[in-house]
């Protein structure tokens, strides 16, 4: 085993295994979400799923940790948590975890005029009255303008670590080192309003909803492209109502009004405006450099 297998190990300790009434499994990872913490959840879950163990009817992972549902009249409880355990053991010995997955560049009109809106519709609710989401994560975070805030949040991508919550919502956690994740907390009291497809951010996690309807996290700006579609119309739907899965890679991209409405009417033509690639991610070279590991990432969207 190398020393860096050694050290993600020892990060992150040992597992939790506890039961959720009859027919769940819960295998807690860690306590905190770590890109280790997760790449293991989603080892783990690739591996069982490869097992193809009858009974197993559902594996869902999460940040740090992941869900089995499972039918104990097909499959013993003893039986299931010692092949997850197995499971566990192995990828632990892996030198290195790595991923087949997508990068998928998102546009974004930050500091749009409907998150503008419903923000000040609700400032008896937020930690500052006065400004915008934009400009109090600006302030929080000690930069000197919105500008500078944009630059940090579009410039280095985001793993998309679960899916859930509302249908399609994909929680993402940003590929950088500690001290340069932005951290932010949710609004005081949920608002009853965010507009579809708001790119929003609460402790350090950053969100698109992917419907109308409440929310508490901090709204930076919306996407033109839908991330949710249950009838299923656009061709990047055919296989899944729901774009996101974990394990994808996000980069935001950001946009002006012009292009944020060419791209609306684009999608909702059902012309191809979505930016997928096909990348393998190694974890072990990007906790070896980050920024060099996420320059050359990106560098796939514009052939380089």
């Amino acid at each position: 085993m190398s020393e860096a297998t050694v050290t993600v190990a020892a990060e992150l300790g040992e597992s939790r295994y506890s039961w959720g009434a009859d027919e769940h499994l819960v295998v807690q990872i860690a306590e905190e979400m770590t890109l280790a913490a997760n790449f293991r959840v989603m080892a783990i879950s690739s591996g069982l799923a490869g097992k193809n163990l009858a009974g197993v009817l559902d594996i869902c992972p999460s940040n740090a940790s992941l869900l089995v549902r499972f039918d104990p009249d097909v499959l013993a409880p003893a039986t299931l948590e010692a092949s997850v355990r197995e499971i566990e053991a192995e990828v632990a010995e892996q030198e290195s975890l790595s991923i087949t997955t997508r990068l998928i560049e998102i546009p974004v009109w930050y500091d749009d005029p409907y998150t503008h809106e419903v923000g000040a519709k609700f400032r008896d609710r937020h930690q500052r009255p006065e400004g915008s989401d934009l400009e109090y994560a600006m302030v929080e975070l000690g930069l000197d303008s919105v500008e500078q805030f944009i630059e940090q949040h579009s410039g280095a991508p985001w793993l998309v670590s679960m899916v859930g919550f509302v249908a399609g919502l994909p929680f993402m956690f940003q590929m950088v080192d500690r001290e340069r994740q932005i951290e932010l907390p949710k609004y005081l009291r949920p608002r009853t309003e965010t507009p579809k497809l708001t790119i929003g951010h609460g402790g350090c996690f950053a969100c698109i909803y992917s419907v109308k309807g409440a929310g508490g996290y901090q709204m930076f700006g919306i996407t033109p492209l839908p991330i949710f579609d249950p009838e299923q119309r656009h061709e990047v739907f055919s296989d899944s109502m729901v774009l996101f899965r974990p394990g994808d890679i996000v980069k935001f991209r950001p946009v002006g009004e012009a292009e944020y409405s060419a791209l609306e009417t684009a999608a909702a033509r059902g012309e191809d405006v979505y930016r997928i690639e096909p990348v393998e991610f190694v974890l072990g070279d990007f906790l070896a450099d980050p920024n060099g590991y996420n320059t050359r990432l990106l560098g796939v969207l514009d052939g380089r």
